[in-house]
């Protein structure tokens, strides 16, 4: 079977975890190739609702064997306390379906520290960080001051990497934040506390996926956010430290050779975008609350943001998920170009220049009717059929999957 990537294509929380579960039973491996616990992915199956913030999707299937690649983050404390919930929900998770590449990087306590002390610092022109630690990490990576996950296995590297991070950090945060220095020996602790446990799942991810290949066994690449949050073409600054888009999941799995060959793109029937940043299109007033109400969230029907994200992402298929909450509209406003100085653009513009555009809409019908129960194409209500056939249309790429519901089984596949 073909390696697939499913990823985002808006600014995340499109709905990839529940694809990912879905679509999970056809890969033996299911690879997380980039972020850390900034993000999480609703997952609901016969477990129960699940909210992961670093485990794949794949771990609720227990042939399925999992990996956080070389390009992840990893808060230790947070992955163990996120392996123990499910495991208490009876899902099985131990070294024998889930590995860590030894090349992915440590999440100490002092990168949500500097995450909290820096966007205090922007004040209201902070970038809306989840305060995470995921900017401070990435940064820590690429000036090669960062932790592998593997110096765990290696205790007199640990302390040497250790030792020259807090003599850098403490000259940074006492001088540049004025907070108290880090404790070299509270911290070593803290590593043995919550690191030493994790010992047992670490790989070599290029090993694994090596063996997995010439096995046969087919691969998926599970992303977190999206598109429009990816660190070089998303709406910069206001973005995530990692990309999330499918050319960096062969890099950030942990063999840069492996192909990827279908890439399913995962689109919200609306568009949410949580954090800082341009959303033009935003909705307010009534119109905000009545989203709000069916969806838990506010959001628009933003046409040309989608279409310049599955440009990105590459996608060969859509997923199209939350249909079932636009039921209750009479009628759908998508946006399908911006006005910009006067001008019509149908393009995605620079993150500059969205702060100046209007949105320019096309009104469709809605279906007005319950379609939470539609399990095949037909079974959908016209007006329905021609909300996708019209989005699928403008965005440029066939749309393979409907969801019309959160639970596995509510999914219309085309």
């Amino acid at each position: 079977m073909a390696n697939c990537a499913i990823v985002g294509i808006n600014w995340g929380d499109e709905g990839k975890g529940r694809m990912v579960d879905y679509l999970a039973e056809q890969y033996e491996v299911v690879v997380r190739y980039q972020g850390g616990n900034n993000a999480g992915h609703t997952v609901i199956n016969d477990y129960g609702k699940f909210a992961l913030n670093l485990l794949p999707s794949g771990v609720f299937r227990p042939e399925t064997l999992n990996l956080l690649g070389a390009g992840t983050v990893i808060d230790l404390k947070h992955l163990n306390g996120e392996i123990a919930r499910l495991r208490e929900k009876g899902v099985k998770i131990g070294p024998e379906n889930l590995k860590i590449s030894n090349r992915a990087m440590m999440v100490l306590p002092i990168h949500p520290a500097q995450d909290k002390w820096e966007e205090q610092r922007l004040g209201k022109d902070h970038f809306g960080s989840t305060l995470r630690g995921i900017s401070p990490i990435y940064g820590d990576k690429y000036m090669k001051k960062a932790i592998q996950m593997g110096d765990l296995k290696h205790p007199a590297t640990l302390e040497r990497h250790l030792k020259r991070l807090v003599d850098w950090k403490n000259d940074t945060i006492v001088q540049g934040y004025g907070q108290e220095p880090i404790d070299y020996d509270e911290t070593l602790e803290w590593i043995h506390t919550w690191g030493d446990r994790l010992i047992p799942f670490l790989c070599d991810a290029a090993e694994l996926l090596d063996d997995a290949v010439k096995a046969g066994k087919s691969v998926m690449f599970e992303a977190q956010l999206g598109a429009l949050r990816d660190i070089q073409y998303g709406i910069y600054p206001f973005t995530s430290s990692s990309s999330p888009l499918a050319a960096e999941a062969p890099v950030g799995c942990g063999m840069p050779s492996l192909k990827v060959d279908e890439v399913v793109g995962v689109t919200k029937a609306y568009s949410t975008c949580v954090g800082e940043g341009p959303f033009v299109g935003e909705l307010d007033g009534q119109d905000a609350h009545d989203l709000r109400e069916a969806g838990a969230e506010y959001g628009a029907a933003t046409g040309r943001a989608t279409r310049y994200g599955t440009k990105l992402q590459g996608a060969t298929a859509l997923a199209l998920t939350k249909m079932d909450v636009l039921s209750y509209l009479k009628e759908i406003p998508v946006c399908v170009a911006y006005r910009l100085n006067g001008e019509t653009i149908d393009r995605f513009p620079y993150t500059p220049d969205l702060y100046d555009c209007e949105p320019v809409y096309e009104a469709l019908p809605g279906w007005n009717c319950d379609i939470s129960k539609c399990r095949t194409w037909d079974e959908l209500p016209k007006a329905a059929k021609d909300y996708v056939l019209f989005i699928e249309k403008k965005v440029g790429c066939p749309i393979q999957y409907v969801s019309v519901g959160a639970e596995r089984e509510a999914l219309i596949i085309r």
